[in-house]
């Protein structure tokens, strides 16, 4: 990554993190079954142009600039970045390794048995699908927007305004998960046992103004934060591994299970029900992945990189969490998991590791949902600064500060909303901390699926050129936009059951759809309100990608297309 010179258009250079956080409602569920002027673009900036009023430069390797600080070019920069695609923010709990209950699963969504790790391996497909729609949007259009910026280039401004919203709402409402995790385990680590609901909201708002503050000092602290954390998590996370499976096979503990194939194949689910259940739990452990693709304009050479990066991250990612969830099964066994949804890891932490070493485990948690509480901070800021720049929300956001070069109004705006949504919900009802996170699913599904199809929408021209266009640009993507598509709809539907959320229904519908809906308004509304305030971004054209960029994509030169 480049330090000095006119640093890219945003993105985040941090490295990523939430392996821990991200495995453990699956493993449950083996019971039963991201200083240039603030104003935003003129309409002559739009197309080719810089919002500093410089040419883009379209070859592989371009850079928008936005006025953000480039990390100092370096060796450790490409194994930054992909460590910043290791950073999952979702999880399946939404924060750290704590589990949340999720309610569905006193309905039907059972039978999944020890077929755990099979999960994780059917959820990553239509994660790495958009994976390889992000690697290709990013080459052509490397902007720290990346959802919103691919979306309202390929499809439009409208659709790309709701684009970049839904990732702002995706940030922020995993939020109140994340802060709440942070105090809980935060009261653990010195032997708090059962904390105040006033004490944990107290530690977490804490938590998020001191990850606030890291991330508007700058993004070289940053990275070197989630180094730090990160190196923690995942040394505790192949200690656990190492030693659970090791145990198995010498000491066999009471009630511990052999691994075997079984647990890795899909078609040994019961049914199909029970599969798209478990995928739909699933699919937030790989969520995050995107952050090595918003860190492209601090980076050197951030638009192959970046995306590759990410590609990269997803790969180990799902190592990560197969081995983990198979150590963990086979070393509690089927009745300790049943016995322990709430909490898998802390009834075999001590046997596993012994005392005091099972308290790394907690640490771990604690750095998990204190690390992802900061990355989270960091993408909702970077996409709020590019939809300033191109003049889809209030040029405030756009500003970026003087000394740091982070976008100082969208990071504190970010941590204040954070804190705000927290205290509400937490005020309210703690239920609805766990709704909120609930909801995710649908906001991730479409935001990740839109993009996938913006994708072969814009190379359409280029799609046959190639075996491996067709494969990369228009398959893949459109795989993983159906199969996130069809997520999309069964949340829907599951989550809209008077059952489907903690908190008690509205109107008889469940709060996690609720919650969605009342974030679909509140994200109308505002779009009303650019719309007639600010007319200019919403009369953009959507466009093919560039056939000079197009050529960089492609194996071999390609004709222009007809």
């Amino acid at each position: 990554m480049r330090h000095g010179g006119q640093p890219g258009c945003g993105g985040r250079a941090v490295m990523a993190q939430r392996p821990l956080s991200a495995f453990r409602r699956i493993t449950r569920l083996a019971g039963p079954a991201r200083s240039p002027p603030t104003s935003g673009p003129t309409e002559e900036q739009h197309d080719g142009e810089c919002v500093c009023g410089r040419r883009r430069r379209r070859p592989r390797g371009a850079r928008h600039r936005h006025g953000l600080r480039a990390r100092r070019q370096g060796a450790e920069d490409r194994g930054d970045l992909v460590h910043l695609g290791h950073r999952d923010r979702g999880g399946l709990d939404g924060a750290g390794l704590q589990p949340r209950r999720d309610p569905r699963l006193h309905r039907r969504d059972r039978g999944i048995g020890l077929q755990a790790p099979a999960v994780i391996l059917v959820a990553f497909i239509p994660m790495g699908c958009i994976a390889a729609a992000y690697n290709y949007m990013n080459r052509a259009d490397p902007d720290c927007g990346t959802t919103f910026s691919w979306v309202t280039l390929a499809m439009g401004p409208r659709i790309g305004w709701m684009s970049g919203w839904a990732v702002l709402v995706a940030d922020i409402l995993v939020m109140p998960s994340l802060a709440q995790i942070a105090g809980v385990y935060s009261c653990d680590l010195v032997g708090v046992s059962d904390p105040s609901t006033l004490t944990v909201t107290i530690i977490g708002v804490l938590w998020i103004i001191i990850m606030t503050g890291i991330c508007y000092i700058g993004i070289e602290l940053s990275a070197r934060t989630q180094q730090l954390l990160l190196g923690m998590e995942f040394a505790t996370l192949t200690l656990f591994a190492v030693v659970a499976l090791v145990k198995v096979y010498s000491s066999d503990p009471q009630g511990s299970i052999h691994p075997t194939f079984s647990w890795f194949n899909p078609f040994a689910i019961s049914g199909v029900g029970a599969l798209s259940g478990g995928v739909l739990l699933a699919i937030f452990i790989y969520w995050g992945w995107d952050s090595a693709v918003s860190v492209n304009e601090e980076t050197e050479d951030g638009a192959t990189s970046s995306g590759r990066a990410a590609v990269v991250s997803t790969f180990i990612l799902l190592a990560i969490y197969i081995v983990v969830a198979a150590a963990a099964q086979a070393f509690g066994g089927t009745k300790t998991l049943i016995n322990n949804q709430d909490d898998v890891f802390a009834p075999i932490a001590k046997s596993v590791l012994g005392s005091p070493l099972d308290k790394l485990l907690i640490i771990a948690v604690l750095t998990s949902a204190s690390a992802s509480t900061q990355t989270t901070i960091l993408p909702a800021t970077r996409t709020s600064l590019s939809m300033a720049r191109k003049g889809a929300i209030g040029a405030r956001f756009g500003a970026v500060h003087k000394r740091y070069l982070t976008p100082s109004f969208s990071t504190i705006w970010m941590g204040v909303v954070s804190i705000a949504v927290y205290v509400l919900l937490s005020a309210t009802s703690q239920n609805l901390v766990a709704d909120a996170f609930t909801s995710l699913s649908m906001t991730i599904a479409f935001y990740y699926g839109i993009t996938g199809v913006a994708c072969a929408w814009f190379y359409r021209h280029h799609l046959f050129a190639s075996a491996r266009n067709f494969l990369y640009l228009a398959f893949l993507p459109l795989l993983g936009a159906v199969i996130l598509a069809f997520i999309f709809v069964k949340a829907s539907i599951e989550y809209a059951h008077k059952d489907g959320g903690y908190a008690k229904p509205f109107l008889g519908v469940g709060s996690p759809v609720v919650i969605t809906l009342a974030m679909i308004i509140i994200g109308l509304i505002w779009f009303a309100w650019r719309y007639v305030q600010d007319p200019e971004f919403f009369r953009r054209k959507p466009q093919p990608v560039d056939h000079e960029i197009a050529r960089t994509i492609h194996d071999r030169p390609t004709k222009e297309p007809v």
